[in-house]
């Protein structure tokens, strides 16, 4: 189509030519004083020129098939851009498993977690004070061992006089708790 656009605009500039010719033939011809012949000089230029504005017209049309064609391209390169697009996608949703898939995974997560806090609430239970501060102490030495410092060692005996006032201020608590609840 651009060849052919081209040739139009050769054609053009011929026909130009021509008319140009033709008009300065009919001047010639009236300087003779042959008027027939300048007569048929200017007919010959107005076909020429009637020729030149129907080849504007086809050039025009050329032209706007032209950008049709351009632009459909662009379109088709658009499309294939969305299927290739579609496609990854498709291809992505089916590893991931779907939708349902998701789901199932945040139930299994959910349930894990409330399993997990069940466990540390039970172990939690079951412990005593003293079982959960040799807990925390074992979980320090254990952090000190990964992160490289060294802190003495935990003693394994129980220290009874803790333990005792402990249980001391554990029972005068408890006694204050129920004086204050019968007054």
């Amino acid at each position: 189509m651009k060849n052919q656009r081209d040739k139009l605009h050769q054609y053009q500039r011929r026909i130009t030519v021509l008319t140009d010719r033709e008009t300065e033939i009919a001047r010639q011809m009236l300087v003779k004083g042959d008027k027939r012949k300048a007569k048929l000089a200017l007919r010959r230029k107005k076909y020429q020129e009637s020729l030149l504005a129907k080849t504007d017209a086809q050039l025009e049309q050329l032209e706007i098939l032209t950008r049709s064609v351009e632009f459909a391209l662009v379109q088709k390169d658009v499309i294939y851009g969305l299927q290739q697009g579609t496609s990854v996608l498709e291809t992505i949703h089916k590893e991931i498993g779907g939708i349902q898939h998701v789901e199932k995974l945040m139930g299994d997560t959910t349930e894990a977690i409330t399993y997990q806090k069940e466990i540390s609430e039970m172990l939690s239970d079951q412990m005593t004070c003293q079982d959960e501060d040799e807990v925390d102490d074992e979980l320090g030495v254990l952090e000190a061992e990964i992160s490289g410092l060294s802190f003495p060692a935990v003693p394994n005996t129980r220290i009874l006089e803790l333990e005792r006032s402990k249980k001391i201020l554990l029972k005068e608590e408890n006694e204050e708790n129920v004086m204050a609840i019968m007054t």
